[in-house]
């Protein structure tokens, strides 16, 4: 294991102990990433790096079969994520950019909780008090701003339209 490998590996831990997520000032470092850096995995493959610290080189089928590879290695990071907003802002490409935000909040979500959360958004499945209960989770648990507003916003239409639990 190489210094740079083993320091990106203390700073993932030293980050999840403080469920901070990673800023694309790290990715980027301190510039935003702009279209010039499109595509990252080629032009800054050093950028990758996966929620384990795992690099664009870790990611081979050999690795897959040999079993030194996980599904919890191939997770993205809250950074690379920013860094491909910022390049579709640059772009011109806000909506995407702000898509790129709200998957870049998500990734300290456990992945059965936004299941779960995905299916309370479905018609007829929360009342709006649930609704608002998860953007609260979101927002006080997670730092999922985005995600919060999303969901309280949900929870106004779905109460205008009639789509809540109980209302079918």
């Amino acid at each position: 294991m190489n210094e740079q490998t083993l320091e990106s590996l203390v700073r993932n831990i030293l980050q999840d102990m403080n469920n901070k997520p990673t800023g694309t000032t790290e990715v980027a470092n301190g510039a935003q990433a702009t279209t010039a850096d499109y595509p990252i995995a080629v032009k800054h493959p050093d950028w990758v790096k996966t929620k384990t610290g795992k690099t664009l080189e870790d990611i081979t089928l050999a690795n897959v079969l040999n079993g030194s590879l996980t599904p919890e290695d191939l997770k993205i990071t809250p950074s690379i994520l920013k860094a491909q907003g910022e390049i579709a802002h640059s772009a011109g490409r806000k909506t995407i950019s702000s898509n790129f935000d709200r998957a870049a909040e998500l990734t300290a979500v456990p992945d059965e909780r936004v299941l779960a959360m995905y299916n309370a958004l479905r018609p007829y499945r929360s009342s709006k008090q649930e609704l608002l209960d998860i953007a609260d989770e979101l927002e006080t648990k997670y730092h999922a701003k985005i995600s919060a507003a999303y969901f309280r916003e949900a929870s106004e239409h779905y109460e205008t339209r009639k789509k809540l639990k109980g209302d079918n």
